[in-house]
């Protein structure tokens, strides 16, 4: 190796430290749980000293609500690269089917297990502000689906809206399915069945 080469580990040391510890969030509280994964955890794995964290984090609530931003926006940035192939609305609505699957197939550390931010939520007592972020995502992911049902209802909007929900629900209960199970064949059964149920409207 010459000189110039960098290896992965020290190209991933070169990075903020507020990157690599929401890297290292990223990677523990999908494997092992929020309330499984201590600070201590976090900065080994992040090869930062502890206070390098609360330097960039007020606590570790703190770095779960940015873990939970983190994951929404990395959804969004695949549904988005699957919206830009979409050929209208029914293809914008299976766009979203496809961004969860894209998501599912990312290579975790002790594989799939099903949303990261309802795994999240799940250990989060009511009223926790984590809680108001991934429903908050649920909440969009609802929203882009009416916005394509409508998209091919224009007449019909008490329809689109039912329509939407519907679809919603089948989504999250693929995805736990699929959690469960290990793996995106729900994911992909779930797809087929919102594609059907689209092509009769």
């Amino acid at each position: 190796m010459s000189g110039t080469d960098v290896s992965t580990t020290d190209r991933a040391r070169r990075r903020p430290a507020r990157e690599r510890l929401l890297a290292a969030a990223a990677r523990r509280f999908y494997a092992d749980g929020v309330a499984a994964t201590g600070i201590d955890t976090i900065t080994a794995e992040a090869g930062v000293a502890k206070m390098s964290l609360y330097n960039n984090f007020s606590s570790k609530a703190d770095l779960v609500r940015a873990y939970l931003d983190a994951r929404h926006e990395e959804w969004l940035g695949l549904y988005r690269a699957r919206l830009e192939h979409a050929r209208g609305p029914r293809d914008g609505v299976l766009a979203v089917f496809d961004a969860y699957a894209d998501h599912a197939a990312f290579a975790y550390e002790h594989g799939f297990r099903g949303c990261g931010l309802l795994n999240a939520a799940a250990e989060l007592p009511a009223g926790d502000a984590g809680r108001a972020v991934v429903r908050a995502h649920k909440e969009e992911v609802e929203r882009l689906i009416a916005g394509h049902v409508e998209e091919l209802l224009p007449e019909r909007p008490d329809e689109a809206r039912a329509t939407a929900e519907h679809l919603a629900f089948l989504l999250e209960g693929a995805m736990a399915r699929a959690g469960l199970e290990g793996d995106g064949d729900r994911l992909r059964h779930a797809r087929a069945m919102a594609a059907t149920l689209l092509d009769r409207l």
